[in-house]
């Protein structure tokens, strides 16, 4: 007779995450606060890390007027007294970076900041208000976005400018294998790809705690995507390297603190289903390709079918579901096929 073996399962130490605007311990010397956004996803977690007399704040929330109003709360009610330290942002999306700029000026703060996410983020503060639509129309359209769903999309304009606050002239430095000395406590700086460019993790081996941004999330699955810009970017493959790399230097033990969601432990685990999810993903494009090649476009209403996507949506899926093509194409899974007019269609390898 043989017992039957339960799955294991991530275990979520909280049950129910803090109101809006309301810091809770959620380890010792860590406060979590969470912010909303105007999206599907409607949050943001942020953290502070006890820093001296004060704290360090670990990314920021968008730049709105909604956020503004929560911190000013936050800062003269369950803060008070206790200045900030300094402002690490992990990555350049609006919800992590949006209100950094506000905060540095309005605090007096030193931005701690990887470099291809500062700069990145500089650049679209700078950008023309079209963010390029020159590039980006013929990108979409080039992988089956028909003319009315394109324009809808880039009919969204420059959102990034209005979901951020801009980041100071200057700023610190951090990478890979650097170690932050915050409160006393070592923090080892780990970096992935894949969602953004160089996007900053903190690991304390000594508390076990691991600030994951949104390289790993309990249960959703952080956008990969491929832009205009590098249109023939691995982004999945290089995500995928990222958490491996994250499998062989974080410990499973850690308490998981990430830019969405609940905290939980179980890391590994979580790993090797996001692992997983992507495969079943790519394995879903190649049944799907099968018998009739398909754009990328046509795999985003196949892929993505639980739900009406608008318009911020649906730039998101597109942009994942290239991720997976050209991982595909690298791994020799697909065959890229293209017309006359430049138009391209995915089938399975022979």
């Amino acid at each position: 007779m043989h017992t039957a073996l339960t799955e294991p399962s991530l275990r979520f130490p909280a049950s129910e995450p803090p109101p809006f605007g309301a810091p809770r311990e959620v380890a010792p010397g860590v406060l979590w606060l969470r912010l909303p956004l105007p999206y599907r996803l409607d949050h943001i977690n942020v953290h502070l890390i006890e820093d001296g007399d004060g704290w360090a704040v670990l990314d920021t929330g968008i730049g709105d007027a909604r956020s503004q109003e929560i911190w000013e709360a936050v800062l003269a009610g369950p803060l008070r007294g206790r200045r900030l330290t300094r402002l690490i942002v992990t990555h350049f999306h609006p919800d992590h970076v949006g209100l950094a700029g506000w905060l540095a000026r309005r605090h007096d703060l030193a931005l701690w900041m990887p470099r291809p996410e500062y700069l990145f983020s500089l650049a679209l503060q700078y950008a023309p208000a079209d963010l390029g639509t020159e590039s980006w129309r013929p990108f979409y359209r080039r992988h089956g976005l028909d003319e009315v769903v394109t324009e809808r999309v880039l009919g969204r304009g420059h959102h990034y400018l209005r979901s951020t606050t801009g980041v100071p002239s200057t700023y610190l430095r951090i990478k890979q294998g650097d170690i932050l000395d915050i409160g006393g406590r070592a923090f080892q700086v780990l970096t992935g790809g894949g969602h953004a460019l160089e996007q900053a993790m903190l690991y304390c081996p000594e508390d076990k705690l691991f600030f994951a941004a949104d390289q790993v999330i309990a249960k959703i699955s952080p956008n990969v995507s491929v832009t205009a810009m590098e249109p023939e970017a691995n982004a999945l493959g290089i995500y995928l390297r990222s958490l491996a790399n994250l499998r062989r230097t974080v410990p499973a033990g850690v308490l998981v603190l990430s830019g969405h969601g609940l905290p939980f432990e179980g890391l590994h685990l979580r790993i090797d289903e996001l692992i997983a999810h992507h495969a079943a993903r790519c394995a879903l494009i190649a049944e799907a390709c099968r018998e009739v090649p398909l754009a990328a476009a046509d795999l985003v209403p196949l892929v993505f079918s639980s739900r009406v996507l608008d318009e911020h949506q649906t730039g998101f899926a597109f942009g994942e579901i290239l991720a997976h093509v050209n991982h595909m194409l690298a791994q020799g899974e697909l065959v890229m096929e293209e017309d006359e007019e430049g138009g391209r269609r995915y089938r399975p390898a022979a």
